[in-house]
């Protein structure tokens, strides 16, 4: 039975009165609530403080395709793609200690613009389009086509269709309200979001009989986050080289992620509120994954895992209930979607359209500029949905991991050595961002499409060819720019980010306890 069936009119009552509600909240803080002339759009008038930041990245990162996917995963293999929630925490803590006192320090407003200042102009035009096709491609399609199946299945429409409504609420917060109308949405919605996943976790351990019954009745393997080096699907060795290029690139360097952080009041806010969304992480694995672990106990012969979530969702939840988790599973893709158009607007607004065509603009054209390229990315990415959607025959968790693992390497790279290493030269800079990505996506495309490694065995683990990318390119950093050392004419950095601060007793505090929680997780699920 499809869901769209199953689902009663109070359902869909609920979804209406939600969307409402929070267009109404969108609305009040984009129109209603008093706001400066001047006010920076983008970056919210760098009043953010830590919870917005928290839960802003944290709701930027949990999207629909994740709870889905996630759910899916846990069904089949328990708790090892907790790694990709688990794991972050060490690339998290780098942006708070070492890239965010940089970027708040040099008051930029976009990534680019940092680099900018450090390797030039040329360098600040490659990472802006790169930018804006990464956020494109990766955020914006992906999450679209993943919210417009959902939709789907909830109100039986085309996905053409469901992915024009999704994207239609989601611009009008960003063209209104910019971040801080999504930063007031997402606090709202992921408080919703963490309560609805956790009454079905408890929903589900009381159907199996607590928490013991469920370890007794799954495979001991399920509850480790580490396995063998020959596991097919997510040998230790892969997530332990492989993930950390994605992290670095995720965490630390992408526009989409880091917005928040950029916007926060001061440097502690920031960094408080990066500490937040590693504490926040540790509820993927509660939230997400072992719904589906207790999906496999109480509906062992499903025919698709991916249906997992939504079974439990359908067979455990009372008419209403259905509805509201319908409609924060909405509000997770919009909060996904509206980050990424307002990454997109500003990236484009202030590195390509002030940077190089108008330096001169007022404020109201920087809006209004930002305004209209949110509308023409989501048309764009409207066409970008409709072609993910005639590919076929592929995990979508997967699909979205190996995606963000070609993406990563040339970022990873350009970013770790332009921040740390002081020698590195523009040449080299932009060689591997533009030679880099081309290489990079090329194996992408083999990996996935011409080649797939469904049909063809020879291809390493797509995070280990990840890792193996991001060597190359590292290694093509060091002896390009060792080859120009004695060059005159070498672009000297601008970068002036004065003296990195010591960390506050309190952060210190608060990093120390998360690293020695998530050290003592690893210990705990491992050798079941």
């Amino acid at each position: 039975m499809e869901i769209h069936e199953i689902l009663q009119p109070l359902d869909f009552a609920v979804v209406g009165l939600y969307l409402i509600t929070l267009i109404g909240i969108g609305y009040w803080v984009s129109f209603k609530k008093k706001r400066d002339a001047n006010e920076n759009l983008f970056l919210a008038g760098n009043t953010l403080g830590w919870p917005s930041i928290g839960f802003t990245m944290w709701g930027t990162n949990v999207g629909p395709s994740m709870l889905i996917a996630s759910a899916s995963i846990g069904y089949t293999t328990g708790v090892v793609a907790g790694n990709f929630a688990w794991y972050a925490f060490i690339f998290i803590f780098l942006l708070a200690v070492v890239f965010a006192p940089r970027y708040l320090g040099a008051r930029v407003q976009t990534l680019p613009e940092f680099m900018g200042k450090r390797f030039g102009n040329s360098t600040q035009n490659i990472l802006a389009w790169y930018t804006i096709v990464t956020v494109l491609i990766s955020w914006l399609s992906l999450t679209l086509f993943a919210g417009g199946i959902l939709i789907r299945q909830i109100l039986d429409l085309p996905l053409w269709l469901s992915v024009i409504i999704l994207i239609l609420i989601a611009a009008f917060f960003t063209i209104a309200g910019g971040l801080k109308a999504i930063a007031y949405t997402n606090v709202f919605q992921m408080v919703l979001l963490i309560l609805v996943s956790l009454v079905l976790t408890l929903t589900g351990l009381y159907k199996v009989g607590g928490i013991g019954e469920l370890i007794a009745q799954t495979p001991g393997e399920y509850w480790n986050l580490l396995l063998p080096a020959d596991d097919p699907n997510y040998p230790w060795i892969a997530i332990a080289l492989g993930y950390p290029v994605m992290g670095v690139w995720f965490w630390c360097t992408d526009q989409s992620m880091v917005q928040s952080v950029l916007g926060a009041k001061n440097l502690k806010e920031g960094q408080l509120g990066a500490n937040f969304t590693g504490w926040l992480k540790i509820l993927d694995v509660a939230l997400f994954i072992i719904p589906g672990i207790i999906c496999f106990v109480l509906f062992p012969d499903l025919d698709n895992p991916d249906e997992a979530y939504m079974t439990m969702v359908t067979k455990l939840f009372p008419v209403g209930m259905t509805g509201l988790v319908m409609a924060v599973l909405i509000a997770a893709l919009v909060s996904t979607i509206d980050s990424a158009l307002n990454a997109l607007s500003t990236v484009f607004t202030m590195d390509i359209y002030v940077k190089k065509y108008k330096p001169e603009a007022t404020q109201k054209q920087i809006v209004t500029i930002g305004r209209v390229v949110t509308v023409l990315g989501a048309v764009i990415a409207i066409f970008l949905t409709l072609a993910i959607d005639s590919i076929k025959g592929l995990n979508l968790f997967d699909v979205f991991q190996s995606i963000l693992g070609f993406i990563a390497p040339p970022m990873s790279v350009v970013f770790l050595f332009g921040v740390l290493w002081k020698k590195t030269t523009t040449r080299a800079a932009n060689t591997v961002l533009l030679f880099g990505t081309i290489l990079s996506l090329g194996v992408g495309v083999l990996y996935l499409w011409v080649f797939p490694n469904a049909e063809y065995g020879f291809w390493p683990h797509f995070l280990l060819l990840s890792f193996y990318i991001f060597v190359f390119l590292a290694v093509l950093i060091v002896v390009i720019s060792y080859s120009e050392r004695n060059r005159k004419d070498l672009y000297v950095s601008t970068l002036d980010y004065g003296a990195i601060p010591k960390l506050p007793s309190k952060v210190k505090w608060l990093w120390i306890a998360l690293i020695i929680v998530m050290v003592g997780m690893y210990v705990v699920f491992n050798g079941n």
